[in-house]
């Protein structure tokens, strides 16, 4: 046998390094595992979770970015996390460009007149005072109407039909939306001079559902809105009977003035690395036409509760924790890129992050987006909700739509994913209202966020950082 000789130097650097992986991998301590047992369990012995979406929703209600509810909301936000008892309070500023709905109308003037359920798309431009009247011509989809021959919709009102596929984890959303945030463009671009598209959603209501369109540069902007399903069933079977069909749209929307709104922030300081912080959170706004209960006041809820629950302890945890209210999320992630640029030179200090904006099912699946190293940890973490229903997915986590700007940067993200089976029958509808919600469902979103922020800001070791960095 031929021995081997290394220098001590070697050695010594290679014990080290091996002490200083130890020392950043992450790890639970028998305590901790059992303080967050207690705290998923106090969860369901708790009604904190709806009894602050239920304030948010009667309180202030409707809270469009940009409109007197924004303002309330904020204020309400910041009330709220002072109440609970948080350490620190406060609020960051959030600039945007506003708009405004006015009237909205719509009708079928032939062959078979009869009036239709319309909800303009935000940022639409208006029509004329006395409304817009031209025929229709139907797309299946985005992808037909971008093929479509140039001038192939002149001088007509461009409707596309294009319907959404329910899924438990919102998985239809994404193809059918296109449809929503270019469909103007790609009209304007065949000549049309409006665009009407079947609602972004999986319900048989009359109700029509918003959401945020975009208009591409140096083309021309088209009054744009969104059908009831019903009414985009409706007209789909008038364009079947093969004659010509005449639809007047009426839309008072306009741009407004820039405004400038907060993330309201409240903080949970930690005992030992106070600078290092865990984010839990969701968006504060919500759109005009419900009470913004599902989107996002459930996330608002579930988050604040499961950091008050963390409050009551004798200790804080190693960490410090942050519940971040979003300001408007709905028309372009703006408070979640905000937050980004702000806090751009302090990305090595946040652990991990993840944002509760899907309504209030129960969670299914918990994913994460962390080092090798750190994943028996976070199967610990996962065996702690297994009671609650919950299962470990895999390390491919997104973190939830105001965290995109962070993710871009490279922070750790956990995905605590929702059963949105229905979460798109009420979706930017008049529709989004505090029944919708069962409090039951809201304590196992509470408890399983518990579990994650508490375990997360108390562990040794980190989850490691670099993910999806641009």
């Amino acid at each position: 046998m031929k021995l081997r000789y290394f220098p001590l130097a070697m050695v010594t650097s290679y014990l080290l390094s091996m002490s200083a992986l130890a020392e950043q991998t992450p790890s639970f301590t028998k305590e901790d595992l059992r303080v967050a047992a207690e705290l998923r369990d106090e969860a369901f012995k708790s009604s904190k979770d709806y009894e602050i979406v239920e304030s948010l929703t009667t309180e202030v209600g409707p809270r469009m970015a940009g409109t007197p509810g924004d303002a309330a909301a904020v204020k309400w936000g910041v009330a709220k996390l002072e109440e609970l008892g948080f350490d620190k309070v406060w609020t960051e500023p959030v600039t945007f460009p506003t708009w405004k709905r006015g009237v909205e109308t719509a009708e079928v003037l032939s062959p078979y007149p009869q009036p239709l359920v319309i909800t303009a798309l935000g940022f639409s431009v208006g029509t004329a005072e006395e409304g817009l009247s031209a025929e229709i011509i139907q797309f299946d989809d985005l992808k037909a109407l971008s093929e479509a021959p140039a001038n192939a919709a002149e001088g007509k009102i461009v409707f596309i039909k294009n319907r959404m596929e329910r899924a438990r984890d919102g998985s239809g959303y994404g193809p059918a939306v296109a449809a929503r945030g270019q469909g103007a463009s790609e009209a304007a671009k065949k000549g049309a001079v409006g665009i009407l598209i079947r609602s972004i959603g999986t319900d048989t209501d009359r109700m029509a559902h918003t959401g945020v369109m975009r208009y591409e540069e140096g083309i021309e902007k088209i009054p744009a809105a969104a059908l009831s399903a019903p009414d985009a069933d409706l007209l789909e079977n008038m364009i079947r009977r093969g004659k010509p069909v005449t639809v007047k749209m009426t839309i008072g929307a306009k741009n407004g003035e820039e405004y400038t709104s907060h993330n309201v922030i409240g903080e949970i300081t930690g005992s030992e690395k106070p600078e290092e912080y865990v984010i839990i959170g969701a968006h504060l706004d919500s759109w005009d036409l419900g009470t913004g209960a599902l989107d996002d006041g459930a996330g608002i809820g579930i988050t604040t509760a499961a950091a008050e629950l963390i409050l009551r302890l004798p200790k804080r945890p190693k960490r410090s924790i942050r519940v971040i209210m979003f300001a408007n999320e709905e028309q372009g992630l703006v408070g979640g890129k905000a937050y980004a640029e702000a806090h751009q030179d302090d990305i090595k200090n946040i652990i991990t992050a993840a944002e509760s904006d899907f309504g209030a099912g129960k969670i299914w699946r918990i994913d994460s987006k962390v080092k090798e190293e750190a994943l028996p940890a976070v199967k610990q973490m996962a065996k702690l909700m297994e009671p609650l229903g919950i299962t470990y997915g895999n390390n491919q986590a997104g973190g939830g739509p105001d965290l995109i700007p962070l993710r871009g940067k490279g922070i750790s993200v956990f995905s605590l994913r929702q059963d949105g089976m229905d979460y798109f029958d009420y979706h930017h509808t008049p529709n989004d209202t505090l029944d919708k919600i069962d409090p039951e469902s809201l304590n196992q979103n509470t408890a399983a966020y518990v579990i994650f922020a508490y375990l997360s800001a108390q562990m040794d070791g980190d989850f490691g950082t670099g993910f999806n960095q641009k």
